[in-house]
């Protein structure tokens, strides 16, 4: 009885070495995309319903021939579009960059592209190796046709450059709660912004830019539709910083629609 202990203890011991044997064998490898999000239920895989990271773990199954995982930078909600988006996959494959990236890209769906595929050190992870994360919310103020599907159209005039001196205090506060979906799931509403301000690229169109380390669900829409509400005249500076400090996501403004929000960049230190 003795001896058949100790062999069951041996093999579960060489079992364990196996397995870690195993995963020193993996490689990572990041790739980065951008994707049109209209068609699409957000970047995360969720029942009946299509997605972005769904697509591309279907695709590079199909190519590498066996079951793949892929974990993305964030996640971004239906029809929210990214112009960069990371995401990270393991293999024990030996993996050819380029013609893997030249794959992807012709049997990905035409709304997804695949800029580049990259190996990085095994510690490196898409979302908690990030650094700061930047993103872009369109607006126009005069109907334009050719703007509708990615710009939202303002039915009203705003004051751009009170609505920058709003943006500004932003990065004097960590706690982003009254801007944080209801009932998220959250474990932290922490985050630190480092960027935020109202940029005119035309006549006609504008963006609001804002990077920071992490971003809560529904954050940018949040801010925007309250900074929004800065630029109309229905509330004033004061009482947004009021807004910001009371963390009561009931004070803020109306989220704005998703079509016009682009994740724009990731920084990673590789």
């Amino acid at each position: 009885m003795l001896r058949k202990l100790r062999i069951t203890v041996r093999q579960a011991e060489c079992d364990q070495i196996d397995k870690k044997n195993s995963n020193l064998l993996m490689s990572r490898y990041f790739i980065y995309m951008k994707y049109d999000g209209t068609g699409y239920h957000g970047w995360q895989v969720q029942p009946n319903s299509m997605t972005v990271q769904e697509e591309l773990q279907k695709v590079l199954s199909v190519l590498l021939r066996e079951d793949v995982q892929i974990v993305g930078a964030g996640r971004t909600d239906t029809g929210v579009h990214a112009r960069m988006m990371v995401a990270h996959f393991d293999t024990e494959q030996d993996i050819d960059c380029g013609q893997l990236a030249y794959k992807l890209n012709r049997m990905l769906p035409k709304d997804i592209s695949v800029d580049k595929v990259e190996a990085v050190d095994s510690e490196m992870h898409a979302r908690f190796s990030a650094l700061s994360r930047t993103y872009h919310y369109c607006v126009h103020q005069h109907k334009d046709p050719f703007l509708r599907a990615y710009s939202y159209e303002l039915p009203y005039r705003v004051d751009f450059a009170k609505m920058n001196e709003a943006a500004g205090l932003l990065l004097g506060y960590d706690d982003f709660s009254s801007f944080c979906k209801s009932n998220s799931d959250a474990k932290t509403t922490l985050c630190k912004v480092t960027e935020a301000r109202w940029i005119q690229d035309s006549e006609n169109a504008w963006h609001f830019e804002i990077t920071a380390n992490r971003f809560l669900r529904n954050m940018v829409r949040a801010i925007v539709g309250t900074l929004l509400d800065v630029g109309r005249g229905r509330i004033d500076i004061d009482e947004f910083r009021k807004i910001v400090e009371g963390g009561n996501r009931s004070d803020a403004g109306e989220s704005v629609p998703g079509n016009a929000l682009f994740l724009e960049n990731i920084e990673y230190d590789l």
